[in-house]
């Protein structure tokens, strides 16, 4: 269980940032079908903006990260 839920939102917008940045790499230096450069670009959008399910899909990411953190 997350203490702090401000922090697991801060990491979950770190790792939603993250892959916005590898996403928007792959589409422009790869040949992505343009169904799946339709379906990323609905996700190129701040954090904030999200849906809660595509959200929680960053906090997954975000809870590892924690994890790593409190078991070092």
């Amino acid at each position: 269980m997350v203490k702090d839920n401000r922090l697991l939102e801060k990491l979950a917008a770190l790792e939603h940032e993250q892959w916005v940045t590898w996403a928007q790499t792959i589409l422009s230096q790869e040949t992505i079908s343009d169904d799946r450069a339709g379906r990323w670009s609905n996700f190129f959008v701040p954090y904030e903006e999200l849906d809660e399910e595509t959200k929680e899909f960053d906090r997954i990411w975000a809870r590892k990260v924690l994890e790593v953190i409190n078991n070092s």
